[in-house]
């Protein structure tokens, strides 16, 4: 199985600007970062590729045929998800100020900032819809077997994301520093930040396929 390297760039360089276009998904490691520092962003983002792994094997297994094909399964994953993101909502407009701690260590462990990623992304059901439209795009059947093609895509796109999503929580988590200086501005953010988790929910569980 090969895939011709001016594919390869071709893949990667849409995936960049992919993740570079304002979504749920950046946005989520832009608050998180914001609020509990860049190695909470970072923990996220890992979270966020564990379930593009789960999405681009969905895809080359033909599992996420079953969004596409099935309202009730496109319908029940979008309510759960949203579902999540209100409790991240109100989490975040319950929270108070919190106490300074060092930069180089996440406000949040990182296991539970980890897991937060991988619900984000498994519960999008709008993301195995459109894996199993863009993937596919730039596996070619003469060079082998097509779902080989997808996972080596999936990877690549994976890789794509942990670069600009990295260098979102980076940027974020800077202004999140300074923001951990003033108790005021900490109980702000956190309110903006529940603000965007309602409108995510809102806007996850009304959309369509």
């Amino acid at each position: 199985m090969t895939i011709a390297p001016e594919t390869m760039i071709a893949f990667f360089s849409a995936s960049v600007v992919l993740a570079l276009a304002p979504g749920p998904d950046n946005i989520f490691v832009l608050t998180q970062s914001a609020l509990h520092g860049r190695w909470s962003g970072i923990f996220v983002t890992l979270g966020l590729c564990t379930g593009l792994v789960g999405h681009t094997t969905a895809v080359a297994l033909g599992v996420a045929v079953i969004f596409k094909a099935s309202a009730l399964a496109f319908t029940v994953l979008k309510i759960a998800g949203g579902a999540y993101l209100l409790y991240l909502a109100w989490m975040s407009f319950a929270a108070g100020a919190a106490k300074p701690e060092k930069n180089s260590q996440p406000r949040l462990k990182g296991r539970h900032l980890y897991g937060r990623g991988i619900i984000m992304n498994l519960t999008n059901p709008k993301v195995s819809i459109f894996f199993l439209a863009f993937l596919p795009q730039f596996a070619d059947p003469a060079q082998g077997p097509v779902s080989l093609q997808i996972l080596v895509l999936g990877l690549i796109f994976i890789a794509a994301t942990i670069l600009i999503f990295g260098m979102i929580a980076l940027l974020a988590g800077a202004i999140g520093d300074w923001f951990a200086r003033s108790p005021k501005a900490q109980i702000w953010l956190n309110r903006v930040a529940g603000t965007v988790f309602a409108a995510l929910a809102v806007k996850l569980i009304t959309t369509h396929r």
